[in-house]
């Protein structure tokens, strides 16, 4: 879901700023995304999320 998201996101960009551009959003996005402490925040926030449902 999340990957869907921001490659949403990083089309429209994209689209709008030509491809070179898409192409480095798109990096940029990943690089975040698969970053430790971003995956470690997201698995908080799920566990959190998933305590709420409860």
């Amino acid at each position: 879901m999340r990957f869907l998201v921001g490659a949403a996101v990083g089309y429209v960009l994209g689209a709008k700023a030509g491809r070179g551009r898409y192409e480095q959003i798109v990096r940029a996005y990943r690089r975040i995304a698969d970053h430790p402490a971003v995956q470690g925040a997201a698995g908080i926030a799920r566990a959190k999320i998933e305590d709420l449902r409860r």
